[in-house]
C-alpha cells in the first residue's frame, strides 16, 4: 500500500489486490515486475538501492509477496519459501535446537510427518504427537522447558480434524512455547491465526493460495517483528527461496483467492450433500456438519469450512481406491487447493510416509480437493465414481 493509505483499515480483496503490490514507479505497471535477476548493482562500496545486493537475500518480486502475504495474515512479518516443507524446515532449525521438543498433531500433513521423524529427527529433535482438538492432551504431551513449538494443522490433513486455536495459544504460552498454525487448509480468507493468539503461520502456498496448480512454494508470517527478523537471517543464510517467476505467480494467484474460495467452499457443501446420503459412504469429514466434533470451534475461527472434504467407504480400502480411479472430473492427483477438482487415497499417496506411525491414516478414506467447476458436474461425477 502507499503511504497516504497505509493507515487505512482495507478488506480482504482489497489487500489481496494492492498490499506490497503498488503500481510500477517506472512503467506505471499495475501488476508487480518480474525481476528475473540474481545481483545488482551497488551505489558506491556497502551503498545497497533499496536495499537490495543479491536475489538469496532479497529480490524484489518476492518482497512483493512477502508483504502481501504478510497483510492478509495480520502478521509483522512474511517471508516467502521455495517450497511449504522448506519453510518448515527454516522455521524449526530458527526456534529449535537438539534436544529441544515439539507437540505435533497426530494427523499432520504426511510430508511434516517425514520432516519430523526422517530428518529433524536424526538432528536431535524430539516430537510427541498429540491430537490438537483436545487442549488438555496437548498439555500432557508438552514436556516443560524442552517443549520449544506446539505445531498444529487445523482444519488438519487429511481427516479435517479442528483445533481451537485461542485455546492452544494459551497452552503454549503457559508452556513458554510457540504456537505454529498450518493455515493452508482454510487460507488467511477463511481463518487468520495471528489474530486468535498464534505466533507463526505456515503456508504451502502451491495450493490456495497459488491456486492454479502452477507453481510451488511456501511461506511463513510472524506475528513478532523480532522472531521475523530471525526467520528471515535463517532464509538468508539457508537459501530455500521463492524465484521471482514463483513469487510472481504466486502473487497473480492471490489476487483472486477471496472469490475462488467463495466458490471452493459452495461446491463442497453440495458434494457434502451427496456424500451424507450415499449408502456407499461410512462417514463424511467436514467441519461445516454439525455433528463433526470441531464443528462449533470451526463456527467460532472459521468464515466458512473449506473446500476440503474426506469420506470413508463402505466397502473398505479396496473400494476406496476404485473410487478414486472411476472419477473423472476428480482428477487422480496429489496436491489440493487448485481450480481444478481433485482426489486421492491418502493412505497409498499422500500420508503413505505415515504408515505404521500414530499418524497412520484409515486404509478406506477418500480426500477431495473440490475445485471451482459446475457444481452439477461435480456431483454427477462423484455419484458414477461412487458406483
Amino acid at each position: 500500500m502507499s503511504d497516504a493509505n497505509a493507515n487505512i483499515p482495507h478488506g480482504f480483496e482489497t489487500l489481496a489486490i494492492h498490499a506490497g503490490q503498488e503500481p510500477d514507479p517506472l512503467t506505471g505497471a499495475v501488476v508487480p515486475p518480474i525481476y528475473q535477476v540474481s545481483t545488482y548493482k551497488q551505489d558506491g562500496v556497502g551503498g545497497l538501492r533499496g536495499g537490495y545486493e543479491y536475489s538469496r537475500s532479497a529480490n524484489p518480486t518476492r518482497t512483493a509477496l512477502e508483504e502481501c502475504v504478510a497483510a492478509l495474515e495480520a502478521g509483522a512479518r512474511g517471508l516467502a519459501f521455495a517450497s511449504g516443507l522448506a519453510a518448515e524446515d527454516c522455521l524449526l532449525r530458527t526456534v529449535c535446537k537438539p534436544g529441544d521438543h515439539v507437540v505435533i498433531p497426530n494427523d499432520a500433513y504426511g510430508g511434516t510427518f517425514r520432516l519430523f521423524a526422517k530428518v529433524l529427527d536424526r538432528w536431535g529433535l524430539e516430537w510427541t504427537p498429540a491430537q490438537s482438538g483436545d487442549a488438555d492432551a496437548v498439555r500432557r504431551a508438552i514436556r516443560p522447558g524442552q517443549t520449544k513449538v506446539v505445531w498444529c494443522e487445523t482444519p488438519s490433513n487429511p481427516l479435517l480434524g479442528v483445533a481451537d486455536i485461542e485455546q492452544l495459544a494459551g497452552v503454549a504460552r503457559e508452556a513458554g512455547a510457540l504456537l505454529v498454525v498450518d493455515n493452508t487448509f482454510a487460507s488467511p480468507y477463511l481463518q487468520q491465526p495471528l489474530t486468535l493468539g498464534a505466533d507463526v503461520i505456515v503456508h504451502s502456498t502451491t495450493k490456495y493460495m497459488g491456486g492454479h496448480s502452477d507453481v510451488v512454494g511456501g511461506a511463513l508470517v510472524a506475528a513478532d517483528a523480532e522472531l521475523g527478523e530471525q526467520l528471515a537471517y535463517h532464509q538468508n543464510a539457508m537459501g530455500a527461496v521463492a524465484g521471482p517467476f514463483d513469487a510472481w505467480l504466486t502473487l497473480r494467484g492471490i489476487r483472486t483467492l477471496g472469490v475462488r474460495m467463495d466458490r471452493h467452499c459452495a461446491n463442497a457443501e453440495k458434494i457434502v450433500e451427496l456424500l451424507r446420503g450415499h449408502k456407499a459412504v461410512a462417514e463424511v469429514l467436514y467441519p461445516g456438519l454439525p455433528g463433526h466434533p470441531g464443528h462449533d470451534v470451526a463456527v467460532k475461527q472459521m468464515k466458512a469450512f473449506g473446500g476440503m472434504v474426506s469420506f470413508r467407504v463402505a466397502g473398505g480400502e479396496n473400494a476406496a481406491v476404485e473410487v478414486c480411479n472411476r472419477a473423472k472430473l476428480f482428477t487422480l492427483g496429489e496436491s489440493l487447493g487448485g481450480v481444478e477438482s481433485l482426489i486421492e487415497h491418502p493412505g497409498r499417496m499422500t500420508h503413505a510416509s505415515a504408515a505404521g506411525s500414530p499418524l497412520e491414516v484409515p486404509a478406506d478414506l477418500v480426500r477431495l480437493s473440490v475445485g471451482i467447476e459446475t457444481a452439477e458436474d461435480l456431483v454427477a461425477d462423484l455419484e458414477r465414481a461412487l458406483g
